[in-house]
């Protein structure tokens, strides 16, 4: 059991997280994170319980969600903590998807970066995964058409029969994606979330309307860049449609957390925000998670109950 010291506290994990971000975590280079070193606990997002602290502001019992680490027990200090969970009547492991890292993500990157109106067209890329799924929902909330792209049938199906998108596309399926989107966007596209970068990227950026908006979430299409891709350039895309192209990340909006749950929370009680999660057992089933999740096996949320 590992020692805590003053003003630390003992958390035992109950779920751990698997999320397309650790992939850069882990690998020999620095990002916007220090790479983890080979023989460290991998970097990770777990939620659990305190069961004992030497700081007042965290007391035995209290559910907290933070970057603990793929590890059973986890002597964590304050900055670790990304949230207390304070939903008593939902499960604690949403807190690492819909009420955690990807519902904080779809409700920013949509709401403050896309800045979606009634009406308007938002697109999703990665649109049946735990990020695409919530963003897409939300969008609807607010009155838009959505159109979710996304890899194979089953996906399709749960975007439209799940998450109420008023389309999607299989890109895995369709030959010539410009074309299915101009089909299912024929006013253009207003919004773009954009998880993949890629090609899925290049096809609806030839289909932005004037002062589109563009979030860039991720680049899941890569496995990695270096040497750096080429391809289609959006600088012609971006000047004729006066659209704006921006890359964000959840951490930057760390003082509105508190808001941005509090309204996620009260949508899913509300039906209006549904969620999957996909849960493996044991910590041993962690190693193998992240293929899974760049393979496209998993059917939703992908956690670790330990």
């Amino acid at each position: 059991m590992p020692p805590i010291a003053d003003g630390a506290f003992l958390v035992r994990n109950e779920f751990l997280s698997a999320d397309p971000a650790m992939r850069g975590w882990i690998t020999d280079r620095d990002n916007y994170a220090p790479p983890v070193e080979i023989g460290d606990t991998v970097r990770a997002f777990a939620a659990g319980v305190v069961i004992e602290s030497r700081n007042d502001a965290y007391a035995i019992g209290d559910r907290v969600m933070g970057l603990f680490g793929w590890q059973e027990y986890a002597a964590a200090a304050p900055a670790q903590v990304w949230r207390k969970v304070g939903e008593p009547d939902l499960p604690l492991s949403l807190s690492l998807g819909v009420l955690g890292l990807n519902g904080l993500t779809a409700y920013f990157g949509l709401l403050d970066v896309l800045r979606p109106v009634a009406g308007e067209t938002v697109v999703v890329s990665t649109a049946a995964g735990s990020v695409g799924s919530a963003v897409g929902q939300i969008a609807k909330i607010k009155g838009c058409r959505t159109i979710g792209v996304a890899g194979g049938p089953e996906k399709v199906r749960q975007c439209i029969e799940e998450f109420g998108y008023d389309a999607a596309i299989d890109y895995k399926r369709t030959d010539d994606l410009e074309t299915a989107l101009a089909t299912n966007c024929r006013d253009g596209v207003d919004a773009f979330f954009d998880n993949t970068s890629g090609t899925i990227h290049d096809a609806v950026l030839a289909h932005i309307n004037l002062h589109a908006r563009i979030a860039i979430c991720g680049t899941a299409s890569y496995p990695n860049w270096e040497p750096w891709h080429q391809g289609p350039r959006p600088e012609r895309h971006l000047l004729v449609k006066r659209a704006t192209m921006r890359g964000f990340l959840t951490a930057d909006y760390a003082g509105r957390f508190d808001e941005a749950i509090c309204e996620l929370a009260d949508w899913i009680r509300d039906g209006r925000l549904t969620y999957r999660e996909d849960i493996y057992e044991g910590i041993d089933t962690a190693p193998a998670s992240i293929e899974k999740l760049y393979s496209g096996h998993n059917t939703g949320k992908l956690i670790i109950r330990v």
